[in-house]
């Protein structure tokens, strides 16, 4: 096992590899003054050491068998205040790697000694200065493939995920207090908190820690791409329209009710997106038996969806345009951003699209001549580019961390809101809040 040296005075490149107009070097422990006055010459009468407060000096580095001075901009935090809590500082010189690599060489002859990699982000989490979920996104940020993975760490470090865990935390501990405090007084006739007040705001704590959750299982079951799922009445022409916009035969397809009864994922890649499209079972009503199986994964791949492809075919009846414009509002009240696709064009005549659509531009295709297809993918890439739903809340290992513990206070707050619900005793509240707190 890895042993760290809390005590040592450390130091390593805190900039991109490779050149660039600037160029930083890090440094952090209690031996910084030592290093620097080594170092680097310090223009303050006072000398490094009488530096009190986060400051920025100019100075300049002697390029060792060179009249050439080399000018350094000391970036100074001498106190607990710095990121570390240890005393710290930054070099921003000339982004040149051979000067870094000198003067890093330098740093390290004077004391310092190499940086492991998270060493500084380890002694700002000891330090407090970061919790684990923010310590995790600095690696995030470090390994991001992508400006949508770099958002989701520099909004994780930024206390996106710490700051909505504190509330809800708080407002359980207010809640605790609340009923401890009657039960400190259960002989006299007080009521600190009115029981539908009570319901009502354990009710609105596990919806929050609900959403975590949910989060947290999607971006484990995150691929890192898009997820765009078809959806629709049965025999909307949906598979056609899946088939089609893969280039290929995946699905299959028939006129018979119900032959979609489970989901198909297939990568697509549209100019630049990299985009999991997937084939979904029909909505209807179904009390039981394997269609309501296929209806339950069709719900599981629309939950977690980045946006729903709604199709409607142009060859709907009456009644099936009535249940279609039904099912839509359903699916259109959700969280999920969706567009409704006209199917089956070729099925009749251009004015009769136009009748029927009642849209100033309806997304109108014929998935058999390949009409449309274009336009619509067009639009995919339009919507998912705006698309709130597509941004992560939190880093995989922060998922992966926290799931099991927001599943248990989940549950917790389920017990909590069923026993302030039918009357059940404070005391047993309380135990269960505590249980969601821990």
């Amino acid at each position: 096992m890895t042993q760290f040296d809390l005590d040592d005075t450390i130091a390593a490149l805190a900039s991109a590899p490779g050149p660039g107009e600037r160029g930083i070097l890090r440094i952090s422990g209690a031996g910084l003054w030592d290093v620097l006055e080594s170092v680097l010459p310090c223009p303050l009468t006072s000398g490094w050491r009488g530096v009190r407060r986060a400051e920025r000096i100019v100075t300049a580095y002697r390029l060792p068998g060179c009249s050439a001075s080399l000018p350094v901009a000391v970036y100074l935090w001498p106190t607990s205040r710095s990121y570390t809590g240890q005393p710290m500082a930054e070099l921003h010189t000339i982004g040149s790697p051979p000067l870094l690599e000198a003067l890093l060489d330098r740093l390290f002859q004077a004391g310092a000694r190499p940086a492991r990699p998270g060493e500084f982000t380890l002694r700002a989490f000891l330090a407090g200065r970061i919790d684990l979920v923010q310590a995790e996104a600095v690696l995030g940020v470090v390994d991001a493939h992508d400006d949508r993975e770099l958002k989701t760490a520099l909004e994780q470090l930024a206390g996106g995920v710490s700051n909505r865990i504190a509330a809800v935390q708080q407002t359980l501990l207010d809640l605790l207090a609340d009923l401890e405090a009657g039960l400190d007084f259960v002989e006299e006739d007080i009521e600190f908190i009115d029981r539908r007040i009570l319901a009502a705001r354990v009710s609105a704590c596990r919806q929050q820690l609900r959403q975590l959750l949910d989060e947290a299982s999607a971006r484990l079951r995150s691929t890192g791409r898009w997820r765009v799922v078809l959806a629709g009445l049965p025999n909307a022409g949906k598979s056609t329209l899946f088939n089609a916009l893969l280039g290929r035969p995946a699905a299959i397809v028939s006129e018979v009710h119900g032959t979609t009864r489970d989901y198909l994922v297939e990568r697509v890649e549209w100019g630049g997106l990299s985009v999991d499209l997937v084939d979904t079972a029909g909505w209807e009503r179904i009390a039981s038996g394997l269609m309501h199986t296929a209806q339950e994964l069709r719900d599981e791949q629309v939950r977690y969806a980045d946006l729903i492809l709604w199709c409607s075919g142009l060859d709907f009846d009456a009644e099936t345009r009535r249940q279609d414009e039904l099912h839509l509002r359903l699916a259109a009240d959700g969280p999920i951003p969706l567009l409704r696709v006209w199917t089956k064009a070729d099925t009749v005549r251009r004015p009769e699209v136009e009748f029927e659509t009642q849209e100033s531009q309806p997304l109108v295709v014929s998935a058999p001549r390949g009409d449309g297809l274009e336009r619509l993918r067009q639009a995919i890439a339009a919507q998912l580019a705006r698309s709130p739903t597509g941004e992560r809340h939190m880093l995989g290992t922060t998922a992966a961390r926290c799931r099991d513990t927001l599943s248990g206070a989940v549950a917790a707050m389920g017990r909590a809101k069923e026993a302030a619900e039918t009357g059940g005793g404070e005391e047993l509240i309380a135990i269960e809040l505590r249980d969601a707190l821990d």
